[in-house]
This record gives structure tokens, sequence and C-alpha cells, in this order.
């Protein structure tokens, strides 16, 4: 089954010696540090992704419960109810559990900010591994060969030249760098544990 298939690669791939329990634990703290980051609803006219709360798109709610989501239901959501999007659409995405700790929440903030296709491609390129944004055990295994401190500074730089290239940078830029160097220095203190 694909959860047998799964924990075996959390098992196989975690060079950390960190446990499957700590790594839960990783993912409730970064949920809550997501959420700080997130913050509640809006509906910025300049803002492509529309209405959003607690970080989730009206689309991406739409997607998850597969069926038509009021303004009201979007402005009403809880911690509760975006957690398990969270973990669908973007944790497991980018095979958060199975990346090292820091480097896990900084991939995924990215992810949960700018979709975790490009979030895995930029880890991809990093580690030279094929940039196709599906996170695989090649990518993972090149993952492995590189320091987890500097795959956070450079994802960091990555990121950041991201952002300066997009049209909205002029409205949203300044928060998106905040957010940006708040990700990097989070990441690099869960390497210290």
């Amino acid at each position: 089954s694909v959860g047998h298939v799964r924990i075996h690669c959390c098992l196989f791939w975690n060079t950390n010696n960190e446990r499957p329990d700590k790594m839960k634990d990783n993912f409730d703290k970064c949920f809550d540090m997501l959420l700080k980051h997130e913050g509640g609803f809006v509906n910025h006219p300049e803002d492509p992704g529309g209405a959003t709360n607690l970080g989730v798109t009206k689309r991406v709610m739409q997607e998850f419960l597969g069926r038509a989501v009021s303004m009201g239901e979007m402005k009403t959501l809880t911690p509760e109810d975006v957690k398990p999007v969270y973990k669908k659409l973007y944790t497991d995405k980018v095979r958060f559990d199975d990346l090292p700790s820091g480097l896990d929440w900084a991939v995924l903030d990215w992810a949960v900010n700018s979709g975790p296709g490009r979030a895995a491609k930029a880890l991809q390129k990093l580690v030279g591994a094929k940039q196709d944004a599906a996170i695989g055990p090649k990518t993972l295994q090149a993952v492995m060969n590189f320091d987890p401190a500097q795959l956070i500074d450079q994802l960091h730089d990555t990121r950041q030249k991201f952002y300066e290239n997009l049209s909205h940078f002029k409205t949203f830029g300044k928060g998106w760098t905040r957010r940006n160097e708040e990700t990097r220095e989070q990441a690099r203190a869960m390497l210290k544990g």
C-alpha cells in the first residue's frame, strides 16, 4: 500500500537518526510558525491568490474539499480546518518528513507561499537533481550529500531572487522579504536542536 511505502522511505532516508515522533513534532512546530507567517483572512485586490485565510486560498480549499467554498466559510476557517490541507497538499508533496530538520521548514514555507512545485524544483536545482517538481528518492539522496545549513542559505537566496523578479514585489516585497529572513533564521535554529 502507499502508506507502507511512505513509512519505508521515511525510515530508509532518515539519515539524521531522527525518530518519526521527532518529525511529527517538527511538523507541529512548523505548522505553528506557518500560521504566524500567514495570519488570518485577507482578500487583497492585488493578490493573485485571492481570498485567503490562515494561508489557504479559496481555490486550494475548494480543491481539497472537492466542492465550492463560500466566502463565509473562508472567513471562519480554523487551524484545525487547514492543518490537513497543509499536510496533504504541501507537507507530503515536498517530502517534509524525509528532509533534514531545518531544511524541511525552509522548503515547506516556500512551498506554501509559492507552490510546492516551485520549492521542490529550487531544491532539486541546488542539489543537482532532475528538476521535475517531484521530490523522490533520487532528490532525497542528493540532499544528503549537502550540508543542510548551506542548503538553507542557498534556498533563501534563490527564494529572494524569485520574489524580487515578481511584478507584485513593490506591493508585497517587504513582507515576502521579512518572511524569507524569518524562515532562514528559524530553519538555522532548528539545525541546532
